[in-house]
């Protein structure tokens, strides 16, 4: 048995981030049942930090994120972020969609037809009634990323066990007791930074759930359109998020941008859901699609008000919850990751205390 101060389950970016913080003060070990660490929603992200994207609660999360990507001290000796860009798209039936988005954004510039199309030349000029441009979103480097942080729980003394399932878990005088075939490690908190799982988590420690959603997002890899240099291209998508691409080593990363509910696993893609995501895609442009040169999916796991659940369960003492991230979990890292050491540590926040009340997991239990 290992009696740290904190258990992590789970070990994606918002796990090993956590673990991180915590591991300044405190003993911390993170228990992962994929082989290595990011193995699901973390190693298929798009990779990009995008400011206005998200919610109101999310959109002031980007903003507490942004110095630390962009100067990550301790996790990298350069910034995570490098530039790319996001426009939007929308034809007369997406106008709504667009001006929605832009409600309440920051540093968007509307662009014509025109400008759209010379941004990004394989675009239909005739299907674009209006477009909108963030010149600051930015790709984020994930894996330096999260190595990062995991190189600073290692040399912060935390601990991190890989390819071990949790089997139980009790909770007893003040402390928890998570099970695994290796042993059992007890604490007096346990984060429950599951992404997909987290649910399930809950559930085995004897408590009610908050109703997250693992939805699936798919992705594929085209070779980049004949005579375009496609290296400056913005990630460029449309209004309604009914598909998206971004350049990528190379090629052109192209998503359906599906959402669709699904029982958390090892996702993989639906081959009619890319085809169909493809034609959208390809009425959209004039780049004939070829045969793609890869493909995967991951997880994105949202709570019901599709808002991060954060902060200790209202009916156990000690089970903290890190989870929710829908599509936001790697640019949202470094605040959440922070926000969850403060808490966990009962350390006095400086943030609204609004935000706090809307990522704290009570509100599911009203």
């Amino acid at each position: 048995m290992t009696q740290p101060d904190v258990i992590i389950i789970g070990g994606g970016i918002a796990g090993i981030s956590a673990a991180a913080h915590l591991s300044a003060e405190v003993r911390v070990v993170v228990i992962e049942s994929e082989a290595h660490i990011g193995y699901h929603s973390t190693g298929r992200s798009a990779a990009m930090f995008i400011r206005n994207y998200g919610n109101a609660v999310l959109r002031a999360l980007n903003a507490i994120a942004a110095p630390v990507l962009e100067a990550p001290d301790g996790i990298s000796d350069r910034s995570l972020l490098s530039p790319r860009g996001e426009m939007l798209i929308a034809d007369e039936d997406d106008l709504p969609a667009l001006e929605a988005y832009a409600d309440g954004a920051t540093g968007l510039e509307w662009l014509t037809a025109d400008e759209a199309v010379a941004l990004v030349p394989i675009l239909r000029r005739d299907r674009i009634a209006a477009a909108i441009l963030e010149p600051d979103a930015q790709d984020i480097d994930v894996d330096r990323m999260l190595q990062g942080y995991a190189r600073l729980l290692r040399d912060r003394g935390g601990q991190t066990e890989t390819g071990v399932q949790v089997t139980g878990i009790a909770h007893k005088n003040g402390v928890w007791r998570v099970i695994t075939p290796n042993g059992t490690h007890s604490a007096p908190i346990v984060v429950n930074a599951a992404g997909a799982w987290a649910d399930r988590v809950a559930q085995m420690a004897g408590l009610g759930g908050v109703g997250l959603t693992p939805m699936r997002r798919s992705a594929v890899l085209l070779n980049a359109p004949d005579g375009h240099d496609i290296e400056r291209w913005p990630l460029f998508a449309s209004a309604s998020e009914s598909w998206y691409a971004k350049p990528d080593a190379g090629k052109l990363l192209v998503s359906p941008a599906e959402e669709d509910p699904v029982d958390p696993h090892d996702a993989y893609p639906d081959d009619m859901v890319l085809a169909e995501g493809l034609y959208r895609f390809e009425q959209a442009t004039t780049m004939p699609i070829t045969r793609p040169t890869h493909s995967w999916a991951g997880l994105r796991s949202f709570a019901p008000d599709r808002t991060p659940v954060v902060g200790f369960d209202p009916d156990a003492s000690g089970f903290f919850w890190l989870a929710g991230q829908g599509g936001y979990g790697v640019q949202t890292a470094p605040a959440l990751s922070a926000i969850c050491a403060r808490l966990c540590l009962g350390q006095p926040s400086d943030l609204d205390p609004a935000i706090l009340n809307a990522l704290h997991p009570e509100r599911f239990r009203t």
